[in-house]
């Protein structure tokens, strides 16, 4: 019998027979109730509360050679201080926050940025990423593929393209995101100084950067 009928006594209790009596008495229905018999309600089933994103995912992208990259999340922006104090150490960065961007596979635009020529210069390759390229993020056990679709600059100089970098639909702040996009940002060093653009902000970065977008696919 179920939660809902375990405490049920069939409801009005039929004539009780009284021994030694001449007469017969017949119990009025809420008499014959017992506190028991009031149906319960079964207790709502809790919502499982979503695992915490792990500090690290790892990044892997078969057409540069890289394999298991370490990105680690931080809140912020893309390029602060905090962002290029990781990315000094090694692994790549992922801004979290108003400022930065979203967890990998969420809705908008999930923010990955590392040095090209400096500090084990794991985005060396990155501009030579071409559309239609798969980048594979491994968070926990899940396991994210994005397809490179668009090529994108973004100057430091600027706080409209700073915008548009951070964007939940990168280029477009302010326009609603409709699926969940990469962007892979690394700097434009060697391309500056070629344009004698020497310019760089207080971390070291130039002024300009090379950001790779993406769309997830799987």
């Amino acid at each position: 019998m179920g939660v809902r009928g375990a405490g049920l006594l069939g409801g009005v209790v039929g004539p009780l027979l009284l021994l030694g009596c001449a007469s017969t008495e017949r119990e009025s229905p809420r008499a014959a109730e017992s506190p028991s018999s009031t149906p319960t309600r079964p207790a709502p089933t809790p919502t499982p509360t979503p695992a915490p994103e792990p500090r690290r995912s790892y990044l892997t992208i078969p057409a540069l050679g890289l394999t298991s990259v370490p990105v680690v999340r931080y809140v912020g922006t893309p390029d602060d201080a905090e962002g290029t104090r990781i990315q000094n150490g090694g692994p790549t960065a992922s801004p979290r926050g108003p400022g930065g961007g979203e967890g990998p596979g969420e809705l908008g635009n999930f923010i990955v940025t590392g040095h090209r020529t400096s500090h084990s210069a794991p985005f060396r390759d990155l501009p030579e990423l071409r559309n239609g390229d798969l980048v594979r993020v491994r968070t926990g056990k899940v396991v994210r593929e994005y397809r490179i679709t668009d090529t994108r600059s973004t100057s430091f100089r600027s706080a409209r393209s700073l915008a548009e970098q951070a964007a939940a639909v990168p280029g477009r702040p302010g326009a609603e995101p409709t699926r969940a996009m990469i962007t892979l940002s690394t700097c434009a060093t060697p391309e500056d100084h070629a344009q004698g653009n020497y310019w760089s902000d207080r971390f070291g970065n130039p002024e300009h950067r090379i950001d790779k977008i993406g769309v997830l696919v799987g």
